[in-house]
């Protein structure tokens, strides 16, 4: 099978609603090695561990995609994206547990490649939670540390508009389909960075932003950065979700204390008794990676 060929039938397969991303890379690791076609749809339904109660469904999608060939492969040349085989595909991402098999994309993919930090944190947030973002990223953005967060409202939203304030780098990590605007008030600032910095998604165009996409995005948050940054955060968070996630996998995770009688920050100060690097300035999340000095 030919890299072309690959990309075709993994692009095919990620269209499967039936399919989770970690069947998906199961099948990555058996099927595209050999013949795919070789395999009927009992064996990748296998191999996928699709569970009984979802096979008809697999099956009915699968038969479907035969029918919608030449559609298919008009998306196929209309979308950017990128496969797990593919050589500019982040060599950290590859190392965590599921990973995105397919992430599509808009803007410049070369930023994955260069030093980042995830910075996240309260949709409610405070104006101290806004502050110390303003206080934190500029020095970052100085030396040349990309910054990376959802594109959600609050703390997400505010890094990625300080980011560009300060003319630095930024990445959107998105929970739906790329063409699909969430939350609406982030239109500019979701279309600025698929045009002018990077956009990334693991979903098809036009898949909704349902809300169990949120704990998958986090994984890729975490999975293509060098470190966290929480920002304000309760103890019973999706935030802590993306730390977790960077502890797993071996990334820094740091933590801006807060306001103790709020419970805004409960979730930081519970990662700092964990063992997070307590932070409130960005010289002490630059001494955590001298090997990133350039």
């Amino acid at each position: 099978m030919n890299d072309m060929e690959q990309r075709f039938f993994l692009f095919q397969m990620s269209l499967l609603k039936s399919l989770s991303n970690l069947g998906l890379y199961k099948i990555l690791k058996v099927a595209v090695e050999e013949q795919y076609w070789q395999y009927t749809p009992v064996e990748l339904a296998y191999i996928a561990g699709i569970k009984e109660s979802k096979k008809d469904f697999f099956f009915k999608e699968l038969a479907a995609l035969q029918g919608s060939d030449l559609a298919i492969k008009k998306q196929f040349y209309r979308d950017k994206f990128l496969t797990f085989l593919d050589k500019e595909y982040p060599d950290d991402l590859r190392e965590i547990y599921n990973p995105p098999v397919i992430l599509y994309y808009q803007g410049e993919l070369d930023l994955l490649q260069k030093k980042s930090l995830a910075v996240i944190g309260s949709r409610n947030y405070s104006i101290y939670g806004k502050r110390m973002v303003e206080q934190l990223l500029p020095e970052l953005i100085e030396k040349k540390w990309t910054i990376v967060s959802g594109l959600a409202r609050g703390i997400d939203t505010i890094a990625h508009r300080t980011a560009i304030r300060h003319h630095g780098r930024t990445i959107g990590v998105i929970g739906s389909g790329i063409d699909v605007i969430y939350p609406k008030e982030n239109r500019y600032l979701q279309e600025y960075i698929s045009e002018n910095n990077l956009l990334l998604s693991e979903y098809p165009c036009s898949t909704l932003p349902l809300s169990y996409h949120f704990p998958q995005r986090n994984r890729i948050i975490a999975g293509v950065t060098a470190g966290t940054c929480i920002i304000e955060a309760k103890e019973r968070s999706g935030t802590l979700i993306t730390a977790n996630l960077a502890l797993e996998n071996g990334r820094e995770v740091f933590a801006v204390p807060g306001d103790i009688l709020t419970g805004r920050s409960d979730g930081c100060h519970l990662l700092i008794q964990q063992g997070a690097k307590c932070v409130w300035k960005a010289e002490h999340i630059i001494e955590e990676f001298p090997y990133l000095v350039k």
